[in-house]
């Protein structure tokens, strides 16, 4: 089962702009498709029935079958600017949008026009988001590139997504970049503070999916250089997974215990990743 992460490019430095495959010794075993349509790509998901891979690429959403072969494409999306993407508890592909600042969902077939569930510009900047048990939507708000934002987690309950309510708001050492929901329930972020910044301190933080309440810090503890943390993934074995510059680093969850980089390659400006059956 190779590790695929997508690695960014453009803004985000000199990256390969591509989607790429690992084994599991964390070899680097190249592209895991050379389609032409994968630009800047972000965000990663599998289909839970078909087992496709659903992939935001700069313009468009792809799905992949096992060999990397696009099956579906919605065609040109003009003004997409995608950041991560998940699969809600209705089916639909969930996509969130960087530049209208906001969530689109689009039926896993791909051929029809999505819609967005929540307001335009309801946060600064989107930066992760993920549903609960109860099909709440967790929004990470954080900061931009053009360094304006906030640092929070935003919940919007099934019955109305236009009321988004604060989770978090008041942690002063949170500056989210991507969230995943816990097998546990609780919601998970990579933070990185002060956003940009040379010394930023760096962390996986665990709120209370209901109280909001910080419940625990990971941290690298040296075993990784863990800098501009980013994508998040819990792995079949249960460890959970951040992709970083440079880097994929894997952390024991039950413990909190940080396992080191399972992947080192420069140049990586990891962005999403993800365990695909092969």
């Amino acid at each position: 089962m190779p590790l695929l992460v997508t690695s960014a490019s453009g803004l985000n430095g000199d990256g390969y702009g591509a989607l790429l495959a690992f084994d599991h010794a964390g070899e680097l075993l190249g592209a895991f498709s050379n389609d032409s349509r994968i630009a800047d790509p972000r965000g990663l998901a599998i289909e839970p029935r078909q087992r496709l891979l659903f992939l935001n690429s700069a313009d468009r959403v792809l799905a992949l079958d096992t060999s990397g072969t696009v099956v579906r494409d919605t065609g040109v999306i003009v003004g997409l600017n995608p950041g991560g993407g998940v699969f809600g508890p209705d089916g639909r592909y969930y996509a969130g949008l960087r530049s209208a600042r906001t969530i689109l969902a689009l039926s896993p077939d791909l051929n029809r026009a999505g819609e967005h569930i929540l307001p335009a510009g309801v946060v600064p900047f989107p930066r992760g988001f993920g549903f609960d048990a109860a099909g709440r939507l967790l929004l990470a708000s954080g900061i931009g590139p053009d360094g304006k934002g906030d640092d929070a987690i935003l919940a919007s309950a099934p019955a109305d997504r236009t009321r988004p309510r604060f989770l978090v708001q008041h942690d002063p050492e949170l500056s989210p970049l991507d969230l995943i929901v816990a097998p546990n329930g609780n919601v998970v972020v990579s933070s990185e503070r002060p956003f940009g910044a040379p010394d930023a301190v760096t962390s996986v933080r665990e709120y209370h999916t209901e109280s909001g309440r910080l419940v625990r810090v990971l941290s690298a503890e040296g075993l990784a250089a863990f800098r501009k943390p980013r994508g998040l993934r819990f792995g079949g074995d249960g460890n959970l997974y951040c992709v970083a510059q440079d880097e994929v680093v894997a952390f024991d969850f039950r413990s909190g215990r940080c396992l080191g980089a399972i992947v080192q390659l420069s140049r990586l400006h990891g962005q999403a990743l993800i365990f695909f059956p092969d």
